[in-house]
Protein backbone atom coordinates (compact mmCIF):
# COMPACT_ATOMS: atom_id res chain seq x y z
CA UNK A 1 0.00 0.00 0.00
CA UNK A 2 2.63 2.20 0.68
CA UNK A 3 3.82 1.85 -2.90
CA UNK A 4 0.51 3.17 -4.18
CA UNK A 5 1.48 6.47 -2.01
CA UNK A 6 4.69 6.70 -2.76
CA UNK A 7 4.82 6.42 -6.60
CA UNK A 8 3.80 9.61 -8.66
CA UNK A 9 1.14 8.83 -11.04
CA UNK A 10 -0.83 10.66 -13.39
CA UNK A 11 -3.64 12.92 -12.03
CA UNK A 12 -6.47 10.66 -13.18
CA UNK A 13 -5.34 7.70 -11.07
CA UNK A 14 -7.52 7.46 -8.05
CA UNK A 15 -5.23 6.51 -4.95
CA UNK A 16 -8.11 5.12 -3.28
CA UNK A 17 -9.18 2.66 -6.01
CA UNK A 18 -6.02 -0.52 -5.54
CA UNK A 19 -7.96 -1.54 -9.55
CA UNK A 20 -7.63 1.36 -10.29
CA UNK A 21 -3.78 2.04 -9.86
CA UNK A 22 -3.11 -1.18 -10.66
CA UNK A 23 -4.64 -0.47 -14.05
CA UNK A 24 -2.42 2.47 -14.75
CA UNK A 25 0.80 0.72 -13.44
CA UNK A 26 0.58 -2.30 -14.52
CA UNK A 27 -1.45 -2.26 -17.75
CA UNK A 28 -2.32 1.54 -19.63
CA UNK A 29 0.21 2.13 -22.16
CA UNK A 30 1.59 -0.91 -22.27
CA UNK A 31 1.69 -2.50 -25.88
CA UNK A 32 -1.14 -4.98 -26.87
CA UNK A 33 -1.23 -7.25 -29.77
CA UNK A 34 -3.43 -9.82 -28.67
CA UNK A 35 -6.41 -9.73 -30.64
CA UNK A 36 -8.39 -11.03 -27.76
CA UNK A 37 -7.43 -8.51 -25.22
CA UNK A 38 -7.53 -5.71 -27.99
CA UNK A 39 -11.49 -6.72 -28.29
CA UNK A 40 -11.85 -6.87 -24.75
CA UNK A 41 -10.54 -3.36 -24.44
CA UNK A 42 -12.38 -2.12 -27.21
CA UNK A 43 -15.87 -3.32 -25.85
CA UNK A 44 -14.67 -1.75 -22.52
CA UNK A 45 -13.88 1.63 -24.16
CA UNK A 46 -17.43 1.76 -26.55
CA UNK A 47 -19.36 1.38 -23.04
CA UNK A 48 -17.30 4.06 -21.08
CA UNK A 49 -18.22 6.55 -23.98
CA UNK A 50 -20.33 9.73 -21.56
CA UNK A 51 -19.14 7.64 -18.41
CA UNK A 52 -15.78 7.81 -16.56
CA UNK A 53 -12.98 4.99 -16.99
CA UNK A 54 -13.16 4.55 -12.91
CA UNK A 55 -17.16 3.44 -14.06
CA UNK A 56 -15.89 0.71 -16.25
CA UNK A 57 -12.88 -0.41 -14.51
CA UNK A 58 -14.68 -1.09 -11.54
CA UNK A 59 -17.52 -3.37 -13.22
CA UNK A 60 -14.92 -4.94 -15.23
CA UNK A 61 -15.23 -8.15 -13.88
CA UNK A 62 -18.73 -8.21 -14.40
CA UNK A 63 -18.21 -7.30 -17.91
CA UNK A 64 -15.90 -9.77 -18.30
CA UNK A 65 -18.69 -12.44 -16.80
CA UNK A 66 -21.56 -11.08 -18.61
CA UNK A 67 -19.63 -11.24 -22.36
CA UNK A 68 -18.05 -14.90 -21.44
CA UNK A 69 -14.22 -13.38 -20.64
CA UNK A 70 -14.62 -11.13 -24.25
CA UNK A 71 -14.60 -14.72 -25.98
CA UNK A 72 -15.39 -13.75 -29.84
CA UNK A 73 -16.95 -16.59 -30.95
CA UNK A 74 -19.44 -16.58 -27.62
CA UNK A 75 -20.01 -13.17 -28.36
CA UNK A 76 -20.68 -13.50 -31.89
CA UNK A 77 -23.67 -15.75 -30.70
CA UNK A 78 -25.76 -13.59 -28.47
CA UNK A 79 -28.82 -13.22 -29.71
CA UNK A 80 -32.52 -11.66 -28.63
CA UNK A 81 -32.82 -13.81 -25.59
CA UNK A 82 -29.06 -12.91 -24.14
CA UNK A 83 -29.42 -9.25 -24.66
CA UNK A 84 -32.18 -9.34 -22.63
CA UNK A 85 -30.29 -11.25 -20.02
CA UNK A 86 -27.41 -8.76 -20.21
CA UNK A 87 -30.21 -5.77 -19.58
CA UNK A 88 -30.87 -7.52 -16.29
CA UNK A 89 -27.51 -7.09 -15.06
CA UNK A 90 -26.64 -4.81 -12.78
CA UNK A 91 -22.95 -5.58 -12.78
CA UNK A 92 -22.73 -3.72 -15.93
CA UNK A 93 -23.54 -0.71 -17.69
CA UNK A 94 -27.70 -1.66 -18.95
CA UNK A 95 -27.46 0.45 -21.95
CA UNK A 96 -28.82 -1.42 -24.68
CA UNK A 97 -27.18 0.67 -27.55
CA UNK A 98 -24.40 0.03 -25.66
CA UNK A 99 -24.66 -3.97 -25.72
CA UNK A 100 -26.11 -4.06 -29.15
CA UNK A 101 -23.27 -2.19 -30.46
CA UNK A 102 -20.65 -4.79 -28.30
CA UNK A 103 -22.35 -7.63 -30.60
CA UNK A 104 -22.15 -6.01 -33.85
CA UNK A 105 -18.32 -4.27 -33.12
CA UNK A 106 -17.88 -7.77 -32.42
CA UNK A 107 -18.94 -8.79 -36.08
CA UNK A 108 -17.29 -6.38 -37.82
CA UNK A 109 -14.22 -6.91 -35.69
CA UNK A 110 -14.36 -10.97 -36.93
CA UNK A 111 -14.52 -9.50 -40.85
CA UNK A 112 -11.22 -7.26 -39.84
CA UNK A 113 -9.67 -10.28 -38.56
CA UNK A 114 -10.70 -12.35 -41.49
CA UNK A 115 -9.68 -9.51 -44.45
CA UNK A 116 -6.49 -8.59 -42.72
CA UNK A 117 -5.32 -12.03 -40.49
CA UNK A 118 -5.46 -10.04 -37.24
CA UNK A 119 -7.02 -6.57 -35.86
CA UNK A 120 -3.75 -5.52 -34.55
CA UNK A 121 -2.51 -6.04 -38.16
CA UNK A 122 -5.38 -3.94 -39.12
CA UNK A 123 -4.70 -1.15 -36.31
CA UNK A 124 -0.77 -1.19 -37.26
CA UNK A 125 -1.75 0.01 -41.14
CA UNK A 126 -2.91 2.94 -39.26
CA UNK A 127 -0.43 3.44 -36.23
CA UNK A 128 3.35 4.91 -36.37
CA UNK A 129 5.42 1.97 -35.14
CA UNK A 130 6.96 3.57 -32.40
CA UNK A 131 4.80 4.76 -29.33
CA UNK A 132 4.07 8.26 -29.78
CA UNK A 133 4.61 10.48 -26.47
CA UNK A 134 1.30 13.02 -26.16
CA UNK A 135 -0.36 13.60 -22.76
CA UNK A 136 -2.60 16.60 -23.64
CA UNK A 137 -4.73 15.05 -26.82
CA UNK A 138 -7.92 13.26 -27.11
CA UNK A 139 -7.72 12.88 -30.59
CA UNK A 140 -5.29 12.30 -33.21
CA UNK A 141 -5.19 11.79 -37.30
CA UNK A 142 -4.59 8.23 -36.52
CA UNK A 143 -8.25 8.27 -34.09
CA UNK A 144 -9.88 9.90 -36.78
CA UNK A 145 -8.94 7.63 -39.54
CA UNK A 146 -9.41 4.44 -37.26
CA UNK A 147 -12.98 5.85 -35.91
CA UNK A 148 -13.81 6.66 -39.89
CA UNK A 149 -12.71 3.23 -41.34
CA UNK A 150 -14.58 1.39 -38.11
CA UNK A 151 -17.76 3.31 -38.79
CA UNK A 152 -17.55 2.71 -41.99
CA UNK A 153 -17.61 -1.32 -41.43
CA UNK A 154 -20.17 -0.75 -39.64
CA UNK A 155 -19.22 -0.29 -35.61
CA UNK A 156 -20.80 1.70 -33.31
CA UNK A 157 -19.66 4.04 -30.00
CA UNK A 158 -16.16 4.22 -32.21
CA UNK A 159 -15.72 7.90 -32.01
CA UNK A 160 -12.52 9.24 -32.59
CA UNK A 161 -11.92 10.05 -28.73
CA UNK A 162 -13.21 6.88 -28.04
CA UNK A 163 -10.74 5.05 -30.35
CA UNK A 164 -7.61 7.58 -29.03
CA UNK A 165 -8.47 6.46 -25.97
CA UNK A 166 -8.28 2.55 -26.78
CA UNK A 167 -4.98 3.60 -28.77
CA UNK A 168 -3.76 5.20 -25.65
CA UNK A 169 -4.71 2.12 -23.77
CA UNK A 170 -3.10 -0.27 -26.03
CA UNK A 171 0.18 1.81 -26.10
CA UNK A 172 0.34 3.57 -29.17
CA UNK A 173 0.42 6.65 -27.54
CA UNK A 174 2.23 7.22 -24.23
CA UNK A 175 0.12 9.79 -22.35
CA UNK A 176 2.01 9.34 -19.22
CA UNK A 177 2.34 12.86 -17.52
CA UNK A 178 5.76 14.03 -17.40
CA UNK A 179 5.47 13.82 -13.49
CA UNK A 180 4.28 10.23 -13.85
CA UNK A 181 6.50 7.29 -12.67
CA UNK A 182 5.82 5.21 -16.37
CA UNK A 183 6.44 8.66 -18.34
CA UNK A 184 8.25 7.73 -21.10
CA UNK A 185 10.81 10.23 -20.53
CA UNK A 186 11.90 8.87 -16.67
CA UNK A 187 14.59 6.65 -17.49
CA UNK A 188 14.25 5.05 -14.13
CA UNK A 189 10.51 4.72 -14.59
CA UNK A 190 10.30 5.97 -10.66
CA UNK A 191 9.35 9.39 -11.34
Amino acid sequence: MSDIIEKNRCFWANPKNPDYIRYHDEEWGRPVHDDAKLLELLILESFQAGLSWECILNKREAFREAFDGFNRDSILAFDSNRIEVLMRNPGIIRNRAKINAAVTNTVVFKAIQDEFGSFDRYLAGFCPKEPVIDYTSTTSSVSDAISADLRKRGMKFVGSTTIYAFLQSIGVYNSHQPDCHLFAGNDSGEG
